[in-house]
């Protein structure tokens, strides 16, 4: 059994081994992007500093996560925090709005959104799970969108030792007993 075991790991190894120039080849790692223009695709201002994620409601807003920081991710603008930006798609003309943040315990200056997932309770009041890099770690932040207002309400920061890679986030993590 054991030589068996050998003899099929060896056979792999060569056969890895012999196709490396091809996998960089068939998945194309060290091409250049060229730029496409797409006719109907237009730059969206205020979204300068990139966006990971985004999250679309049945009503038409949609949620973006913008300005991620990440060890071994490039960035934007490195010296500005992230933020979440709110977008109606209903609009004729769709522009992004920054949306402010308030909460006791929310520390904006180490906010690098990364995904983002929404839920909506039974009242219609929506709530945002966004993941979040402080110091190249991973916590989960809970807000509660403020539709008047047009602002978000940090409710709580989930962290825990075994929150390594938290994709994808449900609704579910509203109710966990996590660590605050």
């Amino acid at each position: 059994m054991a030589k068996l075991m050998v003899l099929t790991l060896l056979g792999l190894a060569m056969t890895g081994f012999r196709d490396h120039p091809s996998y960089q080849k068939r998945f194309a790692a060290s091409r250049e992007v060229e730029p496409v223009d797409l006719p109907n695709c237009n730059l969206v201002k205020g979204i300068e500093t990139g966006s990971e994620d985004l999250e679309i409601l049945p009503n038409g807003l949609a949620f973006i996560s913008s300005g991620l920081k990440y060890p071994g991710n490039k960035n934007f603008d490195s010296n500005t925090p992230g933020n979440i930006l709110l977008m109606d798609l209903n609009e004729e003309d769709p522009t992004v709005l920054e949306l402010s943040i308030s909460g006791s315990k929310f520390n904006m200056s180490s906010f690098y959104p990364h995904g983002i997932s929404t839920f909506t309770d039974e009242d219609n009041t929506v709530y945002l799970l966004v993941v979040n890099h402080p110091d190249a770690k991973s916590t989960v932040e809970l807000f509660k969108f403020q539709k008047e207002e047009k602002s978000l309400l940090h409710l709580k920061t989930i962290r825990h030792k075994l929150l390594y890679s938290p994709w994808p986030l449900t609704h579910s993590w509203i109710t966990y007993p996590w660590t605050l």
